[in-house]
């Protein structure tokens, strides 16, 4: 009886590659779906990550920060995806859908200033997701770690294994980009 109870307190104070994984899914499917740009690339690449860590799972379980292990997993997962879309011939164009995401449907005060049942995030989502999109994945990469996770630059770059100027200089370009792509935006809805 000793037994097994020394053993179910040594796995209860040890955490299973799964059970820690499992723990951080729905964070990395937000996060991948920024990268991705939709929920089954998002689902795909979350998917092929899992994998790729599950091949060596005491690297992951022994890394003093799990996220940003599993982060950096998916962040390349994804790039890899979009060098090899990159390479394929598109057949028709996302012009008129992108159009009908960003100025259609009810806008901030539509509501009347109450609650909108998750309407008004769910376009703020999508926007972010469109606009991330237009980065570089180590740009996207930096500014999800820094800007919507919450980590210093000096620990972004270490998760991503660039030199911290590098982060930095990444970093600042992608808001750079973001800013001019939220100007000509609105000039471009001004004209209308």
């Amino acid at each position: 009886m000793a037994d097994a109870t020394s053993s179910s307190a040594s796995s209860a104070a040890s955490p299973t590659f799964d059970e820690v994984f499992c723990g951080l899914l729905p964070r990395l499917y937000r996060r991948a779906v920024m990268l991705a740009g939709s929920r089954q690339s998002a689902e795909d690449v979350v998917h092929e990550a899992y994998l790729r860590l599950a091949a060596r799972p005491q690297r992951f379980l022994a890394h003093p920060e799990p996220y940003a292990y599993a982060f950096t997993a998916v962040l390349n997962v994804a790039r890899d995806a979009y060098r090899k879309d990159r390479r394929q011939v598109r057949v028709d164009g996302m012009d008129g859908v992108e159009g009908a995401g960003a100025g259609g449907g009810a806008g901030p005060g539509a509501a009347g200033g109450g609650w909108d049942g998750g309407v008004e995030r769910r376009q703020a989502e999508i926007e972010a997701v469109r606009l991330l999109g237009k980065l570089s994945h180590r740009q996207a990469g930096i500014v999800i770690l820094v800007d919507l996770d919450g980590y210093t630059i000096d620990q972004a770059a270490k998760i991503m294994k660039v030199h911290r100027g590098t982060a930095a200089r990444h970093r600042a370009r992608a808001l750079d980009r973001l800013r001019a792509y939220l100007v000509e935006s609105e000039h471009g809805q001004a004209g209308r």
